[in-house]
């Protein structure tokens, strides 16, 4: 990917009739909404370029400067938002800078195509045709399943070979996750068949293919790890500080991602010593061993990140007397490395459909803050042992 040279972008900002740019001329009122409509457009690009589309803040219509816009470190904090904060899904992939053409200064977000459209803001297809942008239509959305299916495709969107329809479960599709996924007035609207229903949603490979798809087994299957080897989670209680020590309480956890996440935070709860202070103070205070809103983002992510490609090891959540280990299979991905692992701002996605479906789903708020609120919260009680070939989450224990 490579990003546009200062003449490119001084052509694309005079060009009135090009379909690869957008300009605003403030990141204020309406703004934002609009420039995330285009992130989306330019995402999904209908008409195929294969090439970027850029967004100048800070330009008229006609592609004169604004006047009195300043490109400042909060307004390029504010676009770079856009690619984390959860309402595009799958999350883009952009770049944001200050750039300096013709003699002022704009903020320009440079937006590449996704590999596996169609991608959505609010639950809503945006696309461009010529410089204009709208909603696309039933037949606009089976240009772009279609075009997913001749790309190089994340793992977790092909196709299950020997899985049938009868794997996915009809009524969990319909009456959670589709609901959560789409717009409702879009849903009310909607005439179309299961098989394009799922097509759109990924779920199968396409509406002539109907072949259940990793993230289809995933999200909405009846019995993932039938088909995905390692696609369910091992909980240990152990009554000691070694793995030799004697085993409290045990349990595989199987079922969709969902499924396996809820119960996995059922048993973190449960296991989760509180403690009630009525000394020396005015009123009680209840404290934790665990704050579980933090160990509830680092099961998420290990759920969300972890590879479901060639390996039968599930997610190991051991519970020791002196400390939680979390285990993930699957090492650093894509822009994260051993070595950046867990600095802000540094993310990727090896299971992107799968992390959309999730934050559908309202397991992920903001894209890449997991590590943050566990940082947040836990301070150094929290440390990562980073391999290639997997990563575990090491919390200890606070006080006696």
């Amino acid at each position: 990917m490579t990003a546009f040279i200062d003449a490119e972008l001084v052509a694309l900002l005079r060009d009135l009739e090009s379909d690869r740019v957008e300009r605003k001329q403030s990141f204020k009122g309406s703004a934002p909404d609009k420039v995330r409509e285009a992130v989306c457009a330019f995402a999904n690009d209908l008409a195929g370029h294969g090439s970027p589309g850029a967004i100048l803040i800070g330009a008229t219509d006609d592609g004169t400067p604004a006047a009195d816009f300043a490109v400042t470190d909060e307004l390029l904090r504010q676009l770079a938002d856009i690619k984390t904060d959860g309402n595009i899904a799958p999350p883009p992939t952009l770049l944001v800078e200050k750039r300096r053409l013709a003699s002022s200064d704009f903020a320009v977000i440079t937006v590449w195509p996704c590999d596996t459209p169609p991608v959505r803001y609010k639950g809503r297809i945006h696309i461009r045709w010529g410089p204009r942008r709208g909603l696309a239509s039933a037949q606009d959305e089976r240009i772009l399943n279609e075009r997913r299916r001749h790309r190089d495709r994340p793992f977790d969107v092909q196709p299950v070979s020997g899985a049938t329809l009868e794997e996915i479960d009809r009524l969990r599709f319909e009456q959670e996750y589709l609901p959560s996924l789409v717009a409702r007035d879009l849903l009310l609207a909607n005439e179309r068949s299961f098989e394009q229903k799922l097509a759109a949603t990924k779920l199968i490979a396409a509406e002539n293919e109907a072949v259940p798809t990793v993230l289809g087994l995933l999200v909405c299957g009846k019995l993932p790890s039938d088909w995905i080897g390692g696609a369910y989670t091992q909980f240990l209680r152990i009554a000691g500080t070694d793995l030799t020590d004697p085993v409290q309480d045990e349990e595989v956890i199987h079922g969709t991602v969902a499924d396996q996440i809820r119960r996995l935070e059922e048993k973190l709860e449960a296991h989760n010593r509180r403690r009630v202070d009525f000394a020396g103070v005015d009123r009680e205070s209840v404290g934790e061993d665990y704050a579980l809103v933090a160990l509830r983002q680092l099961v998420r992510n290990a759920c969300m990140h972890r590879s479901y490609e060639a390996t039968n090891a599930p997610v190991r959540v051991y519970w020791f007397d002196d400390r939680i280990e979390i285990h993930n299979p699957g090492g650093p991905f894509g822009s994260v490395t051993v070595e950046n692992f867990g600095q802000p701002g540094v993310t990727d996605y090896r299971n992107p459909n799968l992390a959309e479906a999730l934050r559908a789903l309202g397991y992920v708020q903001r894209f890449g803050a997991g590590i943050a609120i566990a940082k947040k919260h836990f301070g150094a009680r929290l440390s990562f042992q980073v391999q290639p070939g997997v990563v575990a989450a090491l919390i200890h224990r606070e006080g006696p």
